[in-house]
């Protein structure tokens, strides 16, 4: 029999087709994602606007672009947010793509956090497995803090996802050799704009991301080395380009740089948001937190493990420690380029540098910072936990299976003891399942059991041992999805960790300016009170004292914001939009922190008089008298019952003494007004 083959059709090449099947790792790995992106998602729009400083500059970007592109608080570009504006460009799109709103500013948010567990899911089963991937997503996933900035408005989503993406590109420039330094100049450029996003805190990681590729990279040494001085270059050209354009214009022709005392954003870099963060000398700051427990307690290595820090990380904090010596342990004396031991200095030294950095700094650390721990956290547990699990038919292996399994499952009811009132069975189900993880653990391979019998088993064991060390923060987790979280201060969790040195308030970050005293470094008269969310979980109530702000920020919110937008009344709204028109800006308030709900609520530009908390030197009194004698400003919005916002020493208290005494006071809703279009002006 003869087959006749068309000679046109046989010369043609085959045509290329790809098959992709839904295999199990694939199927739990989109589920991972799936079931992340809902309990980001789910009642989101419950945390309102979050924090307002940083909503009131999504605002503003949504309406200028010139305010988007500085990071401008106001759409008129008085003053910037005390950050480089990379969080805001992301939030300040979608807003402008559909509309200023909630949903609109939170949901990138909580897709970058689906995003950043995608990320360390990939980087860890590339040397590991796909369970151990599953295993450090998740941790990432579930870790309370994570949870909670993951559905915020701070910069922090956008860093964690930056940092995440450039630690998956030095993974594949260690496993490359053709393309090694494509790798590290990409890993190079998104920590530059991580740096964009919230300044040097993104530059933690660079030891152990060089170090990584240095020692295990597969080129040779003098390659690797103009590899990693290319991811330099491309770090400092992503990083810089913004910060030279700022630097290079005209001060006239950008809005005031917040935070800094001299409009230079090279100061704030090095100064408020820099070093001063190490040493606690913070010019232009709220305050240094050198050894005060309102700004994270004393330093050391217990600050992690205490206070809110631990309630919010440090769950599996021992077990991450421990996992990172399994890995170094593991690598022993492999060959230069061995997998694991890449994976200890690139993950283990970012678990190491950042806990080191955070555990000494003196200067402002809040609770939330802790969410650059959690992408470690995963990543060294979960590959920790492939090398244990695969060798635990070995005495030493097993062994420390089961210590870890203690250790996490002791810690874990330590913490939710400090709650006792909140859930107390579940601190026993914790304790009790991690004993029974590691009794099986220990127990099953002397069993001799048959091969089906013992996979089960072993299942069983795995997920007895998985349930006990992620109960606790699940619980917390659930607890943050379930409640609304506003205010400058976040917290995750039910609370009751300590709180923020005793100040009420402490997971909505202070409503109403109840519970905070006056900061550290300041000084000042006047008295209020206010109400909060207190750090049990239940209603609290705090009298605030100093900063000269009588009423406690009243009507148009309290120091470091929070819930201040319910204050602003619908009559001072009307009053705000219907004069604005013909004005560069509608209103002026002493702190960015009192203006924000003006303005989120009007829809106005309001100048934030001393930026974040109203000590910045900008606008001078002069400048401030040729702006209304120019007819720029519209109002001036004192607090609710009469009293004058802000009034701190300063510029901010010099315009403030100079408003009541040329202009006549009005009171609209609760909120004292002055109307800078009448009165004498002198």
């Amino acid at each position: 029999m003869t087959t006749l083959t068309d000679p046109v059709e046989a010369t043609r090449p085959r045509s290329i087709t790809t098959q992709y099947t839904l295999s199990r790792d694939k199927v739990l790995y989109g589920g991972l994602l799936v079931l992340t992106a809902i309990a980001y998602l789910w009642g989101l729009s419950k945390n309102g606007y979050a924090n307002e400083y940083y909503a009131a500059a999504v605002q503003a970007g949504s309406k200028s672009w010139k305010a988007w592109f500085f990071g401008s608080f106001d759409s008129s570009s008085f003053i910037t947010v005390d950050k480089t504006p990379g969080s805001l460009w992301v939030m300040g799109l979608s807003a402008r793509i559909f509309g200023f709103n909630s949903w609109s500013m939170l949901v990138p948010q909580a897709l970058m956090g689906v995003a950043s567990v995608g990320f360390v899911y990939v980087s860890v089963r590339r040397w590991f497995s796909a369970n151990a991937g599953l295993l450090a997503g998740a941790i990432l996933a579930l870790t309370p803090v994570a949870v909670l900035m993951f559905r915020f408005n701070n910069p922090d989503a956008l860093l964690i996802l930056l940092l995440c993406a450039g630690a998956w590109a030095v993974t594949r420039a260690v496993d490359s050799v053709k393309h090694s330094a494509r790798w590290m100049i990409l890993a190079g450029a998104l920590v530059g704009f991580g740096f964009l996003t919230k300044m040097l805190q993104a530059f933690l990681i660079l030891p152990a991301f060089g170090i990584a590729y240095l020692v295990a990279g597969r080129p040779a040494l003098g390659k690797r080395l103009l590899h990693l001085v290319s991811a330099t270059v491309s770090l400092i050209v992503s990083a810089g380009w913004w910060v030279a354009i700022v630097e290079l214009l005209p001060a006239s022709a950008r809005p005031y740089v917040g935070g800094s005392s001299n409009n230079s954003i090279l100061e704030l870099t090095l100064g408020y948001n820099g070093l001063g963060r190490l040493s606690g000398n913070e010019s232009g700051s709220v305050g240094g937190g050198v050894g005060n427990p309102g700004w994270g307690g004393a330093t050391g290595l217990q600050r992690l493990f205490g206070g809110e820090f631990g309630s919010q990380i440090s769950w599996l904090l021992p077990a991450a420690l421990l996992a990172t010596v399994v890995l170094v342990v593991a690598a022993g004396k492999a060959p230069r380029t061995d997998k694991t031991r890449a994976f200890a200095l690139l993950w283990g030294g970012w678990l190491v540098a950042t806990a080191l950095v955070f555990s000494y700094m003196q200067g402002i650390i809040h609770p939330y910072y802790m969410i650059a721990l959690a992408p470690a956290f995963g990543a060294v547990i979960g590959g920790a936990m492939s090398i244990l699990w695969r060798r635990r038919s070995e005495w030493l292996p097993r062994a420390t299976l089961a210590g870890g399994a203690l250790l996490t499952a002791g810690w874990s009811f330590a913490l939710l003891n400090a709650t006792s009132s909140w859930h107390p069975w579940l601190r026993w189900l914790v304790l009790v399942t991690g004993v029974l993880a590691a009794g099986l653990i220990m127990l099953l391979p002397e069993l001799k059991l048959h091969r089906t019998a013992a996979r089960r088993a072993g299942v069983a064991a795995a997920a007895i041992l998985t349930f006990s060390a992620l109960a606790g923060p699940t619980a917390y987790s659930l607890s943050t999805i379930s409640s609304a979280h506003t205010g400058a201060i976040p917290t995750a969790g039910p609370g009751g960790m300590g709180g923020m040195g005793g100040m009420g308030g402490g997971r909505g970050g202070f409503p109403g300016g109840g519970g905070m005293g006056t900061p550290p470094g300041q000084t000042g008269t006047g008295t209020g009170t206010g109400t909060g969310t207190g750090t049990t979980g239940q209603p609290g109530t705090g009298t605030t004292t100093g900063g000269g702000m009588p009423g406690g920020g009243g009507g148009v919110g309290g120091f470091l914001g929070g819930g201040g937008i319910s204050g602003v009344s619908s009559e001072l709204v009307t009053l705000l939009q219907q004069g604005a028109k013909g004005y560069t800006w509608a209103a002026a308030a002493v702190t960015a922190n009192g203006a924000a709900p003006l303005q989120i609520a009007s829809g106005e530009p309001i100048m934030a008089i001393g930026g974040f908390n109203g000590t910045d030197p900008a606008p001078s009194l002069t400048e401030f008298k040729q702006l209304v004698a120019q007819g720029k400003i519209h109002y001036f919005v004192g607090s609710g019952g009469g009293g004058m916002m802000g009034g701190r020493d300063g510029t901010s208290s010099e315009i403030a003494t100079w408003v009541s005494e040329n202009f006549t006071a009005q009171t609209v809703g609760s909120t004292t007004v002055y109307d800078l279009s009448t009165g004498t002006g002198a």
